[in-house]
C-alpha cells in the first residue's frame, strides 16, 4: 500500500514537472521561434552567399607497350605498363597537391587521387566546371607527355637496335660472305693444283723408281709433302665452307628474324600512351554548398540552442528569486 502511494506521488511530482517545463517553453515561445529562426536565417545567407563549388573527374588508363619478341611464343602478348599506379599517384600528389596548395590565387585544385591496377582516378574542383577541367588537363597533359617520353625512348631504342642488325647484316652479306667465298674458290683452286702435282708425281715415281733410286726418294718426299698440304687445304676448306654455311643457314636468318620481330614491334599499334577512359566527366550541379543540408542543420541547431537558452535564463531567474526570498 505505502509503495502504490509512492508511485502516485512520483507521477504526480513528473506531471508537475512536465506541466512547467511545457509552460516555460509556452511563455517563451517567442524567443524561441525568434533565435531559432534568426539562426535559420543566417544559414540560408549563408549557403545562398558561399561560392558554388563544382567538381570534376576523369579516368586515366596508364599506357603500355608490347615487349615480346617474335620468337617468344610463351610471352607472345608481354606488354609493359609504362608507369606504377600507386607511385605515380604519389608522384602527382607531390606536384599538384602538396606543393600548390598554400598557392591562394588558384580557382581549382585537384582534390582526389584514387589508384585501381593501371587506372588512376582523379577528380578537380573549382569555381566552375570549366575552371576545374582546365586544372584537370593540366594534370592529364602532365602525365600523358611524360608518358609519350618513355615511349619515344622505347622506340628510339628499338630504331637503334634495328640499325645495328641491319649494320651487322649488311657486313655479312657484303663483306664477310664474299671475302670467305673468294677464299674458298682460292683454296680449291690450289687444291685442284696440288693434286694434279700429286699425280704428276705418282706418275713420274714409278717410272723413275728403278731407274734412279736417289731421284725416287726426293720424289717420294714431294709426294709426301703434297699429301700433307692437301690434307690442310681441305680441312682448311671444309672450315671456311661450314663458316660460310654457319653465316647463310644461322648466324643471317638469326639477324633476320630479329629484324622481323624489332620491326613488327615498331609498329605503331604497339605503343599506346596513357588516356582518359571516355571523356572529363561533369556535373551540372555543385558539390557545395549543400544548401538544404546547412539550413535543415541550421534550424535543429537553432532549436535545440534556443530551447537550451530558454532554460538557462529560467534557471537563472529562478536561483536570483531564491537568493531575494533567502
Amino acid at each position: 500500500m505505502q509503495e502504490s502511494q509512492q508511485n502516485i506521488q512520483r507521477y504526480e511530482e513528473y506531471e508537475i514537472d512536465l506541466r512547467e517545463l511545457l509552460r516555460t517553453l509556452m511563455k517563451n515561445r517567442v524567443k524561441i521561434v525568434l533565435i531559432t529562426s534568426l539562426i535559420t536565417i543566417g544559414a540560408v545567407i549563408y549557403a545562398y552567399m558561399t561560392p558554388k563549388t563544382y567538381q570534376v573527374k576523369a579516368i586515366i588508363k596508364i599506357g603500355e607497350y608490347k615487349l615480346a619478341n617474335a620468337n617468344a611464343n610463351d610471352n607472345a602478348n608481354a606488354k609493359v605498363v609504362i608507369a606504377n599506379a600507386s607511385e605515380l599517384s604519389k608522384e602527382l600528389e607531390i606536384l599538384f597537391i602538396d606543393i600548390l596548395k598554400n598557392d591562394k590565387d588558384r580557382e581549382a585544385k585537384i582534390d582526389l587521387l584514387k589508384k585501381q591496377k593501371n587506372f588512376l582516378e582523379i577528380s578537380a574542383v573549382g569555381s566552375s566546371n570549366k575552371v576545374a577541367s582546365s586544372e584537370l588537363k593540366k594534370v592529364i597533359d602532365y602525365v600523358q607527355g611524360n608518358h609519350k617520353k618513355i615511349l619515344d625512348d622505347v622506340k628510339n631504342l628499338r630504331e637503334a637496335q634495328a640499325q645495328q642488325i641491319e649494320g651487322k647484316l649488311t657486313l655479312l652479306k657484303n663483306k664477310t660472305l664474299p671475302a670467305l667465298l673468294d677464299k674458298i674458290n682460292r683454296y680449291k683452286k690450289d687444291i685442284t693444283i696440288y693434286e694434279t702435282n700429286f699425280l704428276d708425281v705418282q706418275s713420274n715415281l714409278k717410272k723413275i723408281k728403278e731407274i734412279n733410286p736417289t731421284l725416287a726418294t726426293i720424289q717420294i718426299n714431294e709426294q709426301r709433302y703434297l699429301a700433307d698440304m692437301l690434307i690442310k687445304l681441305k680441312d682448311s676448306l671444309e672450315g671456311f665452307e661450314n663458316e660460310k654455311n654457319n653465316i647463310e643457314v644461322v648466324q643471317i636468318e638469326k639477324y633476320e628474324e630479329e629484324l622481323n620481330a624489332l620491326k613488327v614491334l615498331m609498329k605503331p599499334y604497339n605503343y599506346k600512351n596513357s588516356e582518359v577512359i571516355g571523356n572529363i566527366m561533369t556535373n551540372d550541379y555543385p558539390i557545395a554548398p549543400k544548401k538544404k543540408l546547412i539550413v535543415v542543420v541550421a534550424f535543429v541547431t537553432g532549436l535545440i540552442l534556443s530551447i537550451f537558452i530558454v532554460f538557462f535564463m529560467e534557471f537563472i531567474k529562478g536561483f536570483k528569486e531564491e537568493e531575494k526570498e533567502a
